[in-house]
């Protein structure tokens, strides 16, 4: 059954264009944003001017009315005095315009005898009619589901919400401003891709008609991105979305935003500096130095430290002398599934389970076991490690990066290993990319990459523990009738 106040609404623009008022005009020009004027309200004291908003309240008293008029999260009140905005227009107020209806007011900026920051309206007019009643009290949505279904409804009346997203973008725009003011050139490369890679991960599948071959959504952006820099470019990076075909939970997305970087002649040591250098700027232009997440409180201004995942293994109990079988049996443990064993993913796979958690102030987890990924160059100490960090904050996995192979035999060598595991069962094993290899093989400079998952930093710097929180339109499963 449609609601009552849908149906008068409706009645309401009927009888507004029987009257030759369009309830949709075309545009409504304004002489300012809200926003500056509750920016500068002393310089625009007295003055005339024309704003629009949403109206979140309206109340009369006799031939006075106040209403709540907000844009781009700023508020500012309308004073309607009919001796000012004249019986006709008055009347219009009264009998047409709703709470949630856009709003054009023209009038004199002013301060009421209660210092409420006001335009005392000399003209009105509708600048788009809702056709749904706002709440009349507002605590928030109680169905958090409903929150990120009906996200507009989210932003329209949860200030935290909105801040959120607003400080995600300047996060975004200040990760900019830190490599482009280090010569960094922002890249943008497919999509749609023939041959899917750069991570361990499920892609999504699709068909491309027009040449009758299927095509994946990229996991990555790393393998085009080197091939940049065997085109002669040395600093790159790309923002953009990734779909992985996995998790929906509280860290994971089936599409969500990276940014990959990617520069000649460095290292991983170097690429560490440069990620903990962009996160402490980012930081710091949001002036915030210490954030609390998940009941901890963490502090950012702090080197961040660096240690070997073996380490950090070795004291949970699991070194070079836990033989395999006795690792075997944490992962029926920890219910850990390997299509087939190798001890190298074995160790990876347990840090992930029995470390993470504990990682809460920042740190580099460097020399991982060379079979956790193809694309890594060999520990120059130890050939049975490879140069790669993760940063961790809060326990949340925000980064990981390399000293990038460029050897063109050994990173062959290592795609059919990958086919190997493919064979016997692995989904998230590495495809066979002949056309990367093809590329390796005119020459590749030595350099750093590292990627950094642009949801789960915006969700550490707000505080939020989960990722639908920094995600406006976050994948849920079907709604149930």
């Amino acid at each position: 059954m449609e609601r009552k106040d849908y149906i008068k609404r409706l009645q309401i623009v009927e009888k507004l264009r029987s009257m030759g008022v369009e309830p949709y005009p075309q545009s409504t020009p304004i002489t300012n944003y809200i926003e500056e004027i509750v920016r500068d309200s002393d310089k625009f004291m007295g003055k005339e001017v024309a704003v629009e908003g949403r109206l979140y309240a309206l109340r009369f008293h006799g031939k006075l009315a106040f209403g709540d008029l907000r844009d781009n999260g700023e508020k500012i009140q309308g004073f309607f005095r009919q001796d000012v905005l004249g019986e006709e227009q008055y009347i219009f107020l009264k009998r047409y315009v709703d709470r949630g209806d856009f709003l054009w007011i023209r009038g004199e900026v002013m301060r009421t005898k209660r210092g409420e920051l006001s335009i005392l309206a000399k003209e009105i007019r509708i600048a788009a009619k809702a056709l749904y009643d706002l709440p009349h009290e507002w605590f928030g949505i109680g169905d958090v589901e409903k929150r990120y279904r009906q996200r507009y409804l989210d932003l329209m009346f949860n200030r935290q919400a909105f801040e959120t997203f607003r400080k995600r973008s300047e996060i975004v725009k200040e990760i900019r401003r830190f490599l482009w003011d280090r010569g960094f050139l922002e890249m943008e490369t497919p999509i749609l891709q023939p041959v899917y890679g750069g991570a361990n991960a499920k892609p999504f599948k699709t068909h491309v008609n027009a040449i009758d071959r299927d095509y994946y959504l990229r996991i990555s952006d790393e393998l085009y991105l080197k091939r940049l820099i065997v085109g002669g470019y040395n600093r790159v990076f790309e923002i953009g979305k990734d779909f992985r075909n996995e998790d929906i939970d509280t860290t994971h997305n089936p599409e969500f935003t990276m940014i990959e970087i990617y520069q000649a002649y460095v290292d991983y040591n170097d690429m560490m500096d440069l990620t903990e250098g962009m996160i402490k700027h980012v930081a710091r232009h949001m002036s915030v130095d210490k954030i609390n997440f998940g009941g901890h409180e963490i502090d950012l201004t702090k080197p961040f430290r660096r240690e070997r995942m073996l380490d950090m293994l070795a004291r949970r109990g699991i070194d070079e002398n836990t033989s395999d079988e006795d690792i075997k049996a944490l992962l029926e443990k920890y219910k850990i599934k390997m299509p087939q064993y190798n001890r190298g993913l074995a160790l990876g796979k347990l840090f992930e389970r029995v470390c993470e958690e504990d990682l809460i102030e920042p740190v580099f987890v460097i020399d991982h076991p060379k079979e956790t990924t193809p694309l890594c160059k060999l520990h120059r100490g130890n050939k049975n490690l490879i140069e790669r960090f993760e940063l961790y904050i809060g326990g949340v996995e925000l980064a990981n990066g390399y000293t990038e192979l460029n050897d063109p035999q050994l990173q062959e060598h290592f795609f059919r290993d990958e086919v190997e595991r493919r064979t016997l069962g692995d989904e998230e094993a590495h495809q066979y990319d002949e056309d990367f290899i093809e590329a390796l093989r005119w020459g590749m400079p030595p350099m750093g990459g590292v990627g950094i998952g642009i949801d789960r930093l915006a969700m550490i710097l707000t505080g939020n523990t989960s990722i639908k929180e920094v995600i406006l339109f976050p994948i849920l499963a079907p709604k149930k009738d």
